[in-house]
């Protein structure tokens, strides 16, 4: 291998090796302005927000369901559901949300 080939494909790798970590951060405060503006009709998503449906769990009570599995709340996210409308929420948009709720758990 050609030492002009080698250093490509060794600085290709480190690239590669670096940026899913910052791909997969998701943004808490991203998270809480998505949550304000699509979850706050049915869920309690702040400790300032006084009401919501009571049927819906407040985002603190989702943060203790999934405690040792966010990425399953993840996985809820990404899929429809009836009770839910279908907002569609990009996988950025998911970590940013799963970011500020795992930080409501305390």
């Amino acid at each position: 291998m050609s030492l002009p080939l080698h250093r490509s494909i060794c600085a290709c790798a480190i690239f590669v090796s670096l940026a899913p970590p910052a791909l997969a951060a998701g943004d808490p405060q991203e998270g809480r302005a998505i949550a304000e503006k699509w979850c706050a009709t049915c869920h309690v998503v702040s400790e300032t927000q006084t009401s919501a449906t009571p049927a819906a769990p407040s985002f603190a009570a989702i943060g203790q369901k999934y405690r040792n599995g966010i990425s399953a709340l993840a996985a809820f996210l990404a899929d429809p559901h009836p009770v839910m409308p279908d907002m569609s929420l990009t996988r950025q948009e998911i970590r940013d949300l799963t970011a500020y709720i795992e930080g409501l758990r305390g």
